[in-house]
């Protein structure tokens, strides 16, 4: 029998090197929120805050410079460029290697429809627990779509609830409504008797599921139904 010896003999195999962090950027206007994440994110050996960003320029400048896997990115960035605008930039500008998880307290059809197009990876709720955070994190690190439960609920809804059809007028009277004209302004502006116009915005409100002029133009808003 022929025995094994000197450098031939097996030896323990080495441990793995553990995979580098996931590296994030953090875009919000709140100084405060910013600091919050960056507190529960470095609890996670995993994740490393690489980059802080206070506006869609900046977040967008910071993208192009360090390449993180993910950016976090809030919605509503106070004056300037808003979150949407900033992951269509950085989407685009990566070519879609840098994926951006939407990280907001807002959860309208309007909003999750803009982010979605403009290319964000997932759109996670402030709300959410922390895990639920990291899971998301890995997840559009890894290029797969994250969503919150409401969010997720929300989409499946729409999808199964097609859009009300509206006649090319009412299209035209909804976008006239939209830019805050009365009905007698409408009226003069396509041509129309006043009478005409209230019958028509009475077919819009019953099809919108609305009773008023507000409730029509934001309805009309979160379902892209404006001309």
């Amino acid at each position: 029998m022929i025995h094994s010896t000197g450098p031939f003999e097996p030896t323990e195999s080495e441990p793995a090197e553990a995979a580098p962090p996931l590296r994030l950027v953090v875009c919000d206007d709140h100084a405060v929120v910013r600091a919050g994440l960056r507190a529960l994110l470095g609890s996670d050996p995993g994740v490393a805050v690489v980059g802080e960003a206070d506006s869609g320029a900046e977040a967008v400048a910071l993208a192009a410079k360090l390449a993180p896997d993910v950016v976090l990115m809030d919605l509503q960035l106070g004056p300037g460029m808003d979150g949407v605008e900033a992951t269509r930039r950085i989407t685009a500008a990566s070519g879609g290697s840098v994926h951006v998880l939407v990280l907001t307290t807002y959860d309208t059809d309007a909003d999750i429809t803009r982010a979605v197009e403009a290319g964000a990876t997932g759109y996670l709720l402030k709300a959410e627990r922390p895990d639920e955070l990291f899971t998301a994190i890995r997840s559009a690190a890894a290029g797969l779509t994250a969503l919150s439960a409401p969010v997720a609920h929300r989409v499946m809804a729409r999808m199964r609830s097609p859009r009300p059809t509206l006649t090319d007028r009412e299209r035209d009277i909804l976008g006239q409504l939209s830019r805050g004209l009365t009905n007698r302004d409408i009226a003069k502006a396509l041509f129309l008797s006043e009478a005409t116009v209230k019958t028509h915005l009475g077919r819009i409100y019953d099809k919108l599921g609305v009773d008023t002029r507000a409730g029509a133009v934001a309805v009309a808003k979160e379902q892209r139904l404006l001309p």
